[in-house]
């Protein structure tokens, strides 16, 4: 007990000294995310993974609390996730190998020899999609640490009830390693997870999932296993469907995850945290009631329930730009100007420069309808016309041709005196 409180408060401590260690480091590197115009480090999950790969070393080592065979495969495995997603932060590698990476190393953790071999190729891809799910929440100041640490809290209380002391002691170490971590990011977050922090996060309680609930029924272990990670479960289902609805590659990012969409319904960052918080907890509860046989199935259905109807409700949110239409407008951007190509605006008949020379050396005037002629009809253009000589200047030519392309009312005398005249004010 003493060692468990000491080791809990040297995950947080140490994950808040060294998430603020990092951040001036992440800045240098440039090893940052943009979140509404403003760089977020992205090293705080590097902070997390070390310290909880730390204390729980330590307890091992130490034979305060034993890791066992298992959970010490775990731990390595999410290390291995964890190095993964710095890479992915560092050189910006595709979902695609995320995932890949991500589903190998639950491959090599799964106990197959209590969940069999269709149960545990179904645990595998449980788990990479709980991990990457766990990356989506990242988006957003907060929402990932207090899903992760309510997740944590819950899933080592399970592992308490199947007396795996080593596991609920990883969890431990890893809940306050959050919690220490969110100290900096709150709204507006000073540091992030970044792929590194929230894969090792989402892989760590994913896999712990599994292994309380290896050995026990299929069906229900189902919907406590989506309980326990019903924010990541629904985020990622949402994303999927509305990618799928809108016609967008599927592991293409957007704004488009729960935190995004309950700001586009008037929360605020505060609120989204909130909420999400609520509602991770209620979903934890639930699976951990059912877990320890305080509760039977039906709270399940609830909670699957209350899934479909948010994932329903959300999907009528538009998060989307949508698609422009082409127009003739061409835009060419390659330099320090922009140049914009649109095609010329015909009004009316036009005419060639030399015979509004012509028109206006012989008398008549230079605009179809001029203000002394009202009734006059102006004379057709004929091919046979001379054009203009060679030597002319151009400059009536072209104010006709300007004239008649673009017809504009000319101004009197009397508008004219009145636009020259002083403006006055008057007050009151």
């Amino acid at each position: 007990m003493l060692y468990g409180i000491a080791a809990a408060t040297a995950s947080f401590l140490l994950a808040a000294l060294l998430a603020a260690l990092l951040r001036r480091p992440a800045l240098r590197l440039s090893l940052v995310d943009r979140r509404r115009q403003r760089p977020v480090p992205l090293l705080g999950g590097v902070a997390v993974a070390l310290v909880t790969g730390l204390v729980a070393w330590a307890g091992d080592r130490t034979g305060a609390v034993p890791l066992g065979t298992g959970v010490g495969r775990l731990l390595v495995a999410a290390a291995t996730v964890g190095a993964l997603g710095l890479a992915a932060d560092v050189w910006r590698l595709r979902r695609r190998w995320l995932i890949a990476g991500t589903a190998v190393a639950a491959a090599c953790v799964v106990p197959y020899e209590v969940t069999g071999p269709v149960a545990g190729t179904l645990a595998v891809g449980w788990i990479a999609l709980v991990a990457v799910a766990f990356r989506g929440l990242d988006h957003a100041d907060g929402v990932a640490g207090t899903v992760g640490v309510v997740t944590a809290f819950g899933v080592g209380a399970c592992a308490a009830a199947e007396l795996m002391d080593g596991l609920a002691g990883l969890l431990s170490a890893l809940a306050a390693a959050l919690a220490g971590f969110l100290l900096h990011n709150g709204h507006p977050a000073r540091i992030a997870l970044g792929a590194c922090g929230s894969l090792f996060a989402g892989f760590v309680l994913a896999a712990s999932a599994v292994f309380t609930r290896a050995g026990h029924e299929p069906g229900t272990g189902v919907g406590v296993l989506f309980a326990l990670t019903a924010p990541a479960g629904v985020d990622a289902v949402l994303v999927l469907l509305s990618r799928r609805l809108a016609g967008r590659p599927l592991l293409r990012g957007g704004p488009d995850h729960l935190a995004h969409r309950l700001r586009r319904l008037g929360l605020t960052p505060q609120g989204a945290v909130v909420v999400l918080g609520v509602a991770s907890f209620c979903g934890v509860l639930v699976g951990v009631l059912v877990h320890t046989g305080w509760a039977g199935r039906t709270p399940l259905l609830w909670v699957a329930g209350g899934a479909v109807a948010v994932v329903a409700a959300l999907l009528r949110v538009r998060v989307y730009a949508p698609r422009k239409r082409r127009t003739g407008v061409r835009t060419r951007i390659g330099g320090p100007r922009t140049e914009r190509t649109e095609p010329p605006v015909r009004t009316g008949r036009t005419e060639p420069p030399g015979w509004a020379a012509r028109r206006a050396r012989s008398g008549q005037s230079g605009s179809p309808e001029s203000p002394g002629r009202p009734h006059e009809r102006p004379q057709e253009w004929s091919p046979e016309w001379p054009q203009e000589p060679p030597g002319a200047t151009g400059a009536p030519a072209r104010a006709a041709f300007r004239a008649t392309v673009f017809p504009v009312r000319q101004a009197g005398s009397e508008e004219n005196a009145q636009v020259s005249a002083s403006l006055r004010v008057r007050k009151g």
